[in-house]
C-alpha cells in the first residue's frame, strides 16, 4: 500500500479530482482514491456548506423550522421558494472535436459463438473549446463557447450575482459537474467534427433539445444532496 502524500496543496487535490471526474470516476471512487494517496482529508466544509445552503431555503420561507420540500414526479425533491426561484448555476468544460466513446457506451451484445469485434483504439483531439454554461430551473441563461477558460468569473463579475457559498473538491454538489457536463460527454461519445463551428453547432443544438423538466430536476436535486452531504457527515454523495 503507497504510503499518503503528507505535503499537498488544496489546488493539486483539487486538479486531481477534476481529471478522475473527467473520466468518468465515480464520486465515492474518487473520495477513495483521494484518502488513499493523500490521507483523510476532512469533509468538515462540505458539511458545513450543506447545512448554511439548507438554513438558507428556510430563511426565505420565513419559516426557521420547515424548509417546504415536496417530492414531485420520478420521485424527485422540489422546493418552493424565492431561493430555488432565483437560483442560477453555472461551470465551463472543454469540449474537442473528436470525443472518443467511454467503455461503457461502446460496449455491445453479441452471442457467444459470434466473432470478437475488434475496435480501434480512438484518442481525443487536441483541438478543442471551452464551454461556459449558466442555467436555471427554466433553461439555458447563457451559452457561451470561446477557445479559451476561465470565462465564469468575468460572467460573475459582469452581472454581479451573488455567489453562494460552494465546498471545492465536490462534484457532486455541483449541477453542471452531476447532471449536465456528463450527460453532454455522453452524448458527443463516438462524435468527430471536421471544424469548430460544426462542434459549436452541435452543441447549440444540443441545448435547445433539453427539456424544461430536465433543468428543473437539476436544480431540485440539490436539497436532497445537501441532505445527504449532512447526513453522511460530510462524505461524497453517490448518485
Amino acid at each position: 500500500m503507497a504510503t499518503p502524500i503528507k505535503e499537498w496543496s488544496k489546488l493539486e487535490v483539487r486538479a486531481v479530482v477534476r481529471f478522475l471526474f473527467s473520466k468518468g470516476t465515480k464520486p465515492s471512487e474518487i473520495h477513495k482514491q483521494i484518502a488513499e494517496t493523500y490521507g483523510r482529508i476532512t469533509s468538515f466544509k462540505g458539511l458545513k456548506f450543506s447545512q448554511r445552503l439548507l438554513q438558507r431555503c428556510q430563511q426565505d420561507n420565513g419559516d426557521e423550522d420547515t424548509t417546504h420540500i415536496g417530492v414531485g414526479p420520478g420521485g424527485d425533491f422540489q422546493a418552493n421558494n424565492d431561493l430555488f426561484d432565483n437560483l442560477i448555476t453555472g461551470d465551463e468544460t472543454w469540449v474537442h472535436l473528436n470525443t472518443p466513446e467511454t467503455k461503457r457506451d461502446s460496449m455491445t451484445w453479441k452471442h457467444p459463438s459470434s466473432p470478437v469485434t475488434k475496435k480501434f483504439k480512438v484518442q481525443r483531439s487536441a483541438a478543442k473549446v471551452m464551454a461556459t454554461v449558466f442555467w436555471d430551473a427554466k433553461g439555458v441563461i447563457l451559452l457561451d463557447i470561446l477557445p479559451q477558460a476561465n470565462l465564469t468569473q468575468q460572467w460573475l463579475q459582469r452581472y454581479g450575482w451573488e455567489i453562494l457559498p460552494h465546498p471545492a473538491h465536490s462534484p457532486d454538489l455541483a449541477p453542471s459537474d452531476f447532471h449536465l457536463f456528463g450527460l453532454l460527454k455522453r452524448h458527443l461519445g463516438g462524435m468527430a467534427f471536421e471544424t469548430e463551428d460544426d462542434l459549436i453547432s452541435e452543441l447549440r443544438n444540443w441545448f435547445d433539445a433539453l427539456d424544461v423538466d430536465f433543468f428543473r430536476i437539476g436544480i431540485n436535486s440539490l436539497l436532497s444532496r445537501w441532505q445527504k452531504c449532512i447526513d453522511l457527515h460530510g462524505d461524497y454523495v453517490e448518485k
